[in-house]
């Protein structure tokens, strides 16, 4: 039996959910991820005929859904003002994942700040501590992706909150793009943390101010500022992520869940992630 599975985010294909899932059955994937902030999957637009819907589409094609991604832009939670309702939505969005057969909801919270007595860094405190009671309550977890910030800072932000319902969705190529940091060091020190990852790689062209990038990412950050001047998301195995290294750490601290493949960019989705199955199977 592999040591991990393999699933696909749903979206990274383009094209409807129902054509995605065949897609990731006849890749030989065990999951699938998909966004649930808009479009067919928000749970305020979801019927409890079309969440059946997606309940056949995964069963016929013998799929578990790997977590939900509920990230809901515009910086994360960073805001005192908007903070409240975005937690609620959020909430929301973890009813729907348990109801699809996940635990696991995977977000951005913003760029968490290196002075842990700034406001910015109190009022992530605040918001973040709500999600983890509300999730840990029903046996769920938000998990933070890795990028934003080192992996020690993020460490010791998830070590100030009040519960473990906030994890960490690791992605690597995150990682090596934005801040150089290590994905291999990187995994033993959120070890006790890690509930998905993404399989996804890339390389960094210049350093970047992580903030100035996600801001970017979320339309509110620097007018002129193009993200590709910084760093390139590339085919699995094509960039700086060292994946023999990176998945024996892995299995070092345990990890035996999701490889989840993601491929936010290129001309050619499907076959893109067809080759990174290709991949994670050469070497798992």
């Amino acid at each position: 039996m592999s040591r991990f599975s393999i699933g696909i985010m749903a979206d990274s294909l383009r094209i409807p959910f129902a054509e995605a899932a065949r897609v990731a059955h006849a890749l030989g994937a065990r999951g699938v991820q998909m966004y649930a902030v808009q479009g067919e999957f928000s749970p305020e637009r979801l019927t409890e005929e079309k969440r059946a819907e997606i309940r056949r589409i995964l069963n016929e094609n013998a799929l578990v859904v790997s977590a939900l991604c509920g990230d809901l832009g515009g910086g994360g939670f960073v805001s005192r003002e908007t903070n409240p309702a975005r937690v609620e939505r959020s909430k929301r969005i973890v009813d729907l994942a348990l109801e699809l057969g996940t635990n696991i909801v995977t977000t951005h919270i913003g760029v968490v700040p290196e002075d842990a007595e700034s406001e910015r860094y109190q009022v992530m405190q605040e918001a973040c501590n709500a999600l983890a009671e509300y999730a840990a309550s029903l046996g769920a977890c938000f998990a933070v992706e890795t990028g934003p910030e080192p992996a020690d800072r993020l460490k010791r932000f998830l070590d100030s909150l009040s519960s473990k319902g906030v994890a960490v969705n690791m992605d690597p190529a995150n990682m090596v793009m934005v801040t150089g940091d290590d994905p291999v060091r990187a995994v033993y020190t959120l070890r006790e943390y890690i509930v998905h990852t993404h399989a996804k790689d890339g390389v960094m062209l210049r350093p970047c101010v992580p903030e100035e990038v996600y801001d970017r990412f979320a339309g509110i950050g620097p007018e002129g500022l193009d993200v590709n001047d910084y760093f390139r998301e590339v085919p699995l195995g094509e960039g700086s992520v060292d994946f023999p290294a990176w998945l024996n750490a892995l299995e070092d601290i345990g990890y035996h869940g999701f490889l989840t493949i993601e491929r936010e960019t290129g001309a050619q989705p499907e076959e893109d992630i067809r080759r990174a199955v290709a991949f994670l199977r050469g070497i798992i």
